[in-house]
């Protein structure tokens, strides 16, 4: 049960994210429009972001000044990378980038210092989070702040918030699906040249990071109203797919209730192909996700 991405307020209700999804029918097996709750690919990688900036601060790697301060401007405010750039070519910059920042070369950003706009696309990806048809719910909940001064009468007319209000908080239940992506041979890559920009144990380092931030993300997500709506995460199963060559890892949304199945046959045919592995390491719980993630971590 949670409230972690709501979409607006209309005078005092909240409103709750929604999207629309096709999905199976379980009964029929036509695919059907279904409307559920769901969250942000956006709130994830925020969640991501702040995760690994704290991991970055405790193994030393290196931040811009906007990143050091959680500034949403990132790199383009740090005003040392500013002169830096100056008279540099778009190749240069994407050279300065990784060494000037790691959550930026790890995290994505749109360079716009010096009248550029040049894009460093994100190493870590995450798609919509929707509830899964059928098995997700969302209700309003009614609340009042209740004034022992002025009991019976609504809110103050000059807007100071002042007396009695009450107001609807949305919260939602249910299965979720989510779909993750981490292109680990990216880090500290200039997109231009194909070159790497750090050397191979600074890559090391920063995808520790980004796997053990992942991790975090998944295992203690973030998002609007935790003070009194802490996400209750009861259970979690999946798959983790890694591949170290020129095949993608595998990924099936759980919208599809055979991802795992399908996952490991595409896998399989995968390593037909090409004739190199594609490691699968499936999971059913929490714990199991987690020492699912610490196989992968690089030594």
């Amino acid at each position: 049960m949670h409230s972690l991405n709501n979409e607006s307020g209309e005078g005092n209700h909240i409103q709750t994210r929604m999207v629309d999804v096709i999905a199976k029918n379980a009964d029929t097996g036509a695919f059907e429009l279904y409307p559920v709750n769901a969250v942000s690919g956006d709130m994830f990688k925020h969640i991501f972001a702040d995760h690994f900036q704290t991991i970055a601060k405790e193994m030393g790697l290196t931040l811009c000044a906007g990143c050091q301060t959680l500034n949403a401007n990132r790199l383009n405010a740090d005003i040392t990378f500013e002169e830096a750039i100056k008279g540099k070519t778009n190749t240069e910059v994407l050279d300065l980038l990784p060494n000037s920042c790691a959550l930026d070369d790890v995290a994505g950003i749109l360079i716009t210092q010096g009248n550029r706009s040049l894009g460093r696309k994100s190493v870590v990806e995450f798609s919509w989070v929707p509830g899964v048809p059928e098995k997700v719910k969302t209700g309003s909940y009614f609340h009042v702040k209740y004034d022992p001064q002025g009991r019976g009468k609504t809110g103050a007319d000059d807007g100071s918030n002042k007396g009695q209000a009450i107001f609807h908080r949305p919260a939602s239940s249910g299965q979720y699906a989510l779909v993750a992506h981490v292109e680990a041979h990216r880090i500290g890559l200039n997109d231009i040249t194909r070159e790497y920009a750090i050397d191979e144990a600074e890559r090391a380092k920063r995808l520790q990071a980004v796997l053990r931030a992942l991790t975090l993300t998944l295992l203690h997500p973030s998002g609007a109203m935790r003070n009194t709506q802490s996400p209750h995460l009861t259970d979690f199963r999946g798959v983790v797919t890694t591949s170290d060559h020129s095949v993608p890892a595998p990924t099936v949304s759980a919208l599809n209730p055979e991802f795992e199945t399908q996952i490991q046959q595409i896998a399989r045919a995968m390593e037909k192909m090409s004739g190199k592995p594609v490691n699968v390491i499936n999971f059913d719980s929490l714990g199991a996700f987690a020492e699912a993630m610490s196989r992968v971590l690089p030594a």
